[in-house]
C-alpha cells in the first residue's frame, strides 16, 4: 500500500490518532512492537496558527518512530491551510499530513471540526482542498467515519469527492458520529466505499479491530488496503505484532509475560519523563497502567501505588518489584 510515494508495503497495520494517546514515548513503542505507521494526537489548527504550546509539541517528530502522520482537525479552511503549511514548512516534517474529518466528542464536533463536518459536505470538501494545496510536498490523508448518524450515511458517496481533492488515502471508522463508539462498526460500508471502481486511493479500515482474526476478515472478506487499530493498542503494544504473526502464519503469539509489560511499562514511563519533563511524564503515563497490567490477578493495590507515587524513581521502585512478586 502507498500514500503517495511513502510504500508501507502489503496490507499494513497503523496506529491510529487517539487523542492524550499517541505522542512519541507511546507511538515509538508501538512501532518497535510492529506498528508499520502511526499517527499523532489531534492537533488543533486554531492552536496552532496561535502558537499555542499545547498545540506546538504535539508536533514533535522522532526519527525512530517514521512513517508518521500528524493530525490536524477545525471547522474553517483558512486556517487549516495556515496549519497545514507551518507543517509543511517544519525542518522535521511528516511523513503525512492527515486531516481528522472523525471525532465526534462534542467539545470538536459540537463546533463543525472532526465528524461535525458531516453538517456542512461543502465545508468538508473546501477544507481538503485548502490543506492539499498548502502542502504540495506531503501527502494528505483524511480520517473520517460513515455519516453523521444511521439515517445519513454518506460516505460511499462522497469518498470520491475527497480523492478528486487529491487526498492520498482515506481512513474510515466504520461507526456514525452519533454512535460514538458504541455498537458494532459497519465494515461493509468501508466495503463499498473499496469496491467503487473510481476509487483509486487506498482505502484503510477502522474501528473493532482487536486480533489478528479481525485484520484478516478486514483483509481478505472485506478487501480493504490496510487496517488501524486504536482503543485495543492502548496499554498493549504487542497488539502489532500479533496481528502481522496472524496474518502472516495463522497462528499467535504467546501473551506477553509479566515481565514484558513491565519492561513496556518502564520504557514508557522513561521516555515519558525525557520528552515531557518529570512532572507531566509521571502524571501522563499514569493512565496506562492499568491496560499495561490489565487481567493480573490481585494487581489492583500496586495498580493504585503506581497511579498515586509522585516520582519517576517511586515508580521505577514499584515496577522493578512487579515481575518478583505477580507470575505471568
Amino acid at each position: 500500500m502507498k500514500i503517495g510515494e511513502l510504500d508501507l508495503g502489503e496490507y499494513p497495520v497503523i496506529l491510529a490518532p487517539m487523542e492524550d494517546i499517541t505522542d512519541p514515548p507511546f507511538r515509538t513503542l508501538c512501532r518497535e512492537h510492529g506498528a508499520d505507521m502511526s499517527y499523532s494526537e489531534f492537533i488543533s489548527a486554531d492552536g496552532l496558527i496561535r502558537n499555542a504550546e499545547k498545540s506546538l509539541v504535539k508536533l514533535d517528530i522522532e526519527d525512530s518512530e517514521r512513517p508518521v502522520g500528524i493530525q490536524i482537525f477545525g471547522a474553517d479552511a483558512d486556517s487549516m491551510s495556515k496549519a497545514a503549511g507551518m507543517i509543511a514548512s517544519l525542518d522535521r516534517k511528516p511523513d503525512v499530513l492527515d486531516i481528522n474529518f472523525g471525532c465526534p466528542v462534542g467539545k470538536v464536533a459540537g463546533k463543525g471540526a472532526g465528524s461535525g463536518i458531516f453538517q456542512d459536505i461543502p465545508n468538508m470538501l473546501k477544507i481538503t482542498r485548502a490543506v492539499v494545496d498548502a502542502c504540495p510536498d506531503i501527502p494528505v490523508t483524511v480520517k473520517t467515519r460513515l455519516g453523521w448518524d444511521e439515517h445519513s450515511i454518506v460516505i460511499a458517496d462522497i469518498a470520491e469527492s475527497l480523492q478528486d481533492c487529491g487526498i492520498k488515502a482515506l481512513t474510515i471508522h466504520g461507526r456514525t458520529r452519533c454512535q460514538m463508539y458504541k455498537g458494532q462498526a459497519r465494515w461493509d460500508v468501508i466495503r463499498d466505499v473499496k469496491r467503487n471502481p473510481r476509487i483509486r486511493i487506498p482505502v484503510v479500515g477502522n474501528g473493532d479491530v482487536t486480533c489478528g482474526e479481525d485484520a484478516l476478515r478486514m483483509r481478505d472478506e472485506y478487501g480493504l488496503d490496510g487496517c488501524m487499530i486504536g482503543r485495543a493498542a492502548v496499554g498493549n503494544p504487542w497488539i502489532f505484532a500479533e496481528v502481522k504473526h496472524f496474518l502472516k502464519t495463522g497462528g499467535h503469539l504467546p501473551p506477553p509475560s509479566v515481565g514484558q509489560r513491565t519492561e513496556a511499562a518502564r520504557t514508557h514511563l522513561l521516555r515519558a519523563v525525557a520528552w515531557k519533563g518529570e512532572r507531566l511524564g509521571v502524571l501522563e503515563t499514569r493512565k496506562h497502567y492499568a491496560s499495561y497490567f490489565k487481567g493480573i490477578a490481585g494487581f489492583k493495590d500496586t495498580r493504585i501505588k503506581l497511579c498515586t507515587a509522585d516520582t519517576s524513581q517511586a515508580v521505577l521502585e514499584i515496577l522493578e518489584r512487579i515481575p518478583d512478586v505477580f507470575s505471568s
